[in-house]
């Protein structure tokens, strides 16, 4: 049975010798396993799954996705689970989407020292939430941080989504402190701290320097907008978390020399046209595969792994009626199963032949 392979691979596969030769150095090692990834995902290189059909017994082959978390034709699986997990995860309280900007200045160092940047960029816009909670006394809040590398023409743009919970838990007298109704906290003021705390952990930092960096921008952006009870947030940043950084169905056209994709103006919400060489395209896209080892979401507070007795109880408190509660048992992952081409009845694996 055959598949349909993304554009972005058929195309990788046609011109990644070239790609090579003439971009040799503007490719990491990162990038050099996820192309070797992305070219053998669904092939015979990574072997094969067996399958049986529940009614007519009839017997199938299908080769083996890479699974690599860049690669557009696998992890559809894992974005429902994670969305799944984090629909548990929410309390039942409005929340606020807090976005944390890096200056394009600062670009420099993330094409040089992506994961050290990166790490950094978690731990600051996490101890400034954190020490905001404590200055209003909200006690112990939650927040969920996603790390987003580009714009939307697909630009290196690193950024922090962090959707946070609106008020803090007070594990002492064991009651839930609401935030304020109209924002959650200064972002001005959050700016200020964030552009403080970065370049002051950039300059500790023993990988990394300002010195390339010739003028640094007094004002940083941080935003910070309602997003109502946080699934559309949530719907919204699963979309981007395991589906690569660009969909297929926006690859508008391409041919032997260049590729014309569509995106989103930021600015007057119109849909615009880009087209590129063949191989910038490729490395427009590859720019954005993380370091290995690089956690692209995290879970802070009441949100975290370590919290869900504490986070089950304000669920309790919170919520009016039983019926409303999510539920408390993590999702079994579902069996993997397809319909026969025979019968059009579920199909499922019997066995998994690995290559070599």
């Amino acid at each position: 049975m055959g598949f349909n392979m993304s554009t972005f691979i058929a195309l990788l596969r046609q011109h990644h010798q070239t790609l090579k030769t003439q971009y040799s150095s503007q490719l990491s090692p990162d990038m050099r396993q996820a192309i070797f990834a992305m070219l053998s995902c669904k092939t015979a290189q990574q072997g094969k799954s067996l399958w049986t059909c529940s009614s007519c017994k009839h017997h199938d082959s299908q080769a083996l996705s890479c699974g690599h978390r860049h690669c557009p034709q696998c992890q559809q699986s894992t974005t429902s689970m994670w969305l799944e997990r984090q629909k548990q995860k929410r309390l039942p309280v409005e929340y606020f989407m807090t976005t944390f900007t890096l200056p394009f200045e600062l670009r420099v160092l993330a094409r040089k020292r992506p994961k050290a940047l990166y790490q950094l960029m978690f731990r600051v816009s996490a101890s400034i939430l954190k020490d905001f909670a404590k200055r209003n006394t909200l006690g112990t809040i939650g927040f969920t941080s996603v790390l987003h590398t580009h714009s939307r023409r697909r630009e290196l743009h690193p950024h922090l989504h962090i959707i946070v919970a609106n008020g803090g838990y007070d594990a002492k007298k064991k009651q839930w402190r609401k935030g304020k109704s109209d924002y959650l906290f200064n972002a001005f003021a959050l700016a200020n701290v964030w552009r403080a705390r970065m370049l002051e952990a950039i300059n500790k930092h023993p990988a990394l320097s300002l010195t390339q960096v010739k003028q640094m921008p007094k004002k940083w952006v941080v935003d910070c907008t309602k997003v109502g009870y946080g699934l559309p947030a949530l719907k919204y940043l699963s979309r981007y978390l395991y589906r690569g950084v660009l969909a297929d169905n926006d690859i508008i056209s391409h041919d032997k020399t260049s590729v014309t994709f569509r995106y989103i103006d930021s600015a007057t919400k119109a849909s615009q046209m880009r087209t590129l060489p063949t191989l910038k395209f490729l490395l427009l896209i590859l720019q954005h595969v993380l370091p290995k080892g690089l956690q692209r979401v995290r879970d802070y507070g009441l949100l975290s792994s370590g919290a869900r007795k504490m986070r089950l109880l304000i669920q309790l408190v919170l919520t009016e009626f039983s019926y409303l509660l999510p539920p408390s048992i993590t999702p079994i992952k579902p069996k993997a199963k397809r319909l026969c081409p025979c019968c059009q009845h579920y199909m499922f694996c019997t066995g998994v032949i690995r290559a070599g």
